[in-house]
């Protein structure tokens, strides 16, 4: 599984996802989609957007990733997950049937699997709409069998090097897979001539009219001072924009989502969908907040943000994956760390996890002192929560899988 171990399980191209899906009976035909790639902010993008089609009515399918605490949180309908009878019931069909490895020698991704397994589940609890996740660039995701209604790009920055590229025009290109012949595009956020070039070709190239979110700025709906979306954050200001150019462009296809609905999709996203760890506030005194941002375009977000909130120290829970770009990570932290601050480093317990020792001493060689090492994530939490007082932040991330199991203790509790 990716997930656990990373580049040794990754499976490039298309072929067992059209497999799958021409033995199903390209169940993704029978409803309508939207398509949501990007490096950050996918999953705030995918979560709003099926929020606000859920407050106008329609029965809407959610597919992201990865998840959190349980598998089923990759496959919703209308916010419930997918039950476990029937992730069951599918694995075991699928194992006694043509498809599986006894019958064909067929070995299929973790996420083949799992995509199939969503795809026929919306269209057996007959959606109206599935909002689906890209889940690794674009082009050869196995997402990338759909026509959708709209597709949406949020933004590029550097994230999975070795698959996408090491520039950003490379990465870029990757991502610009999703576009389709004739399908609308927002692309949310312009990173640089150069990005948007790659974007703006491929449009052209299969007569996909293109939107760039940040040219075309779109005044809030007066909702009044008591507005208050769910998802916070300086990056979350950047998603708005992405959601509300994406909602115009829907509504011009004449579906309808009234105001009141995307008021709503802003403000119950979390209740709405589940969504959980995007800025997510866990207390108040000390003020506790995790958020799965993983990568140096993501954290640059969340390190300013912490800054600008008055504060007495940071207590800092950190731990990252081995196959991220983890020198960019520690750079960024030595620049925007709000001071005081301590590092409590820690590890995943997923075998991709960089051990707490050896982020620690790559630390060291950035300038990051005042730390300590935790062989786990609750070790390194219960430790922050002893030594903040009221006046302190405590930030749990650096990694989704350190949040992952911060909530899983959370929720044993």
């Amino acid at each position: 599984m990716f997930q656990n171990i990373g580049a040794a399980a990754y499976k490039e191209g298309l072929g067992g996802t059209l497999a799958l899906d021409e033995y199903f009976g390209h169940p993704h035909r029978q409803y309508r989609t939207i398509h949501v790639g990007g490096t950050n902010g996918k999953g705030s993008v995918s979560h709003t957007l099926a929020a606000m089609l859920q407050a106008q009515g329609y029965r809407v399918g959610l597919y992201t990733s990865p998840h959190l605490v349980d598998f089923r949180e990759r496959i919703r309908v209308n916010g419930k997950m997918i039950s476990k009878q029937r992730v069951i019931r599918f694995v075991k069909d699928l194992i006694s049937s043509p498809m599986g490895e006894a019958g064909r020698g067929v070995s299929f991704s973790f996420f083949e699997l799992t995509t199939a397994l969503a795809f026929l589940y919306f269209a057996e609890q007959k959606v109206d709409f599935a909002v689906i996740e890209v889940g690794l660039g674009g082009r050869l995701d196995c997402t990338n069998i759909i026509t959708p209604v709209l597709s949406v790009i949020t933004n590029i920055s550097f994230d999975h090097v070795q698959f996408l590229g090491d520039t950003l025009p490379k990465i870029a290109s990757e991502k610009a897979g999703i576009i389709k012949d004739g399908i609308p595009v927002v692309i949310g956020e312009n990173v640089n001539s150069e990005v948007k070039a790659v974007f703006f070709n491929k449009a052209k190239e299969v007569g996909a009219p293109i939107t760039f979110a940040e040219e075309c700025p779109l005044p809030l709906p007066l909702w009044g001072s008591d507005f208050k979306p769910a998802l916070q954050g300086l990056c979350q200001e950047k998603n708005q924009q992405t959601i509300l150019t994406s909602v115009r462009l829907l509504r011009q296809q004449g579906i309808e989502i009234s105001d009141d609905a995307v008021r709503r999709g802003f403000c119950e996203v979390t209740t709405m969908t589940g969504l959980m760890g995007r800025w997510q506030q866990l207390g108040e005194k000390p003020l506790t907040i995790c958020d799965t941002a993983h990568n140096k375009g993501g954290l640059e977000y969340i390190f300013r943000h912490l800054a600008s909130i008055p504060h007495r120290k940071l207590h800092l829970v950190f731990g990252m994956v081995g196959d991220k770009d983890v020198d960019s990570v520690l750079s960024l932290l030595h620049s925007l760390i709000p001071t005081p601050y301590s590092i409590y480093v820690t590890q995943a317990s997923v075998q991709r996890a960089m051990p707490a020792e050896e982020l620690a001493k790559k630390a060291s060689t950035f300038q990051l002192f005042n730390y300590s090492t935790f062989n786990d994530v609750p070790s390194a939490y219960l430790a922050a929560r002893e030594n903040a007082s009221e006046d302190d932040i405590i930030y749990i991330g650096g990694s989704t899988f350190v949040v992952a199991d911060l909530l899983a203790f959370l929720t044993s509790k």
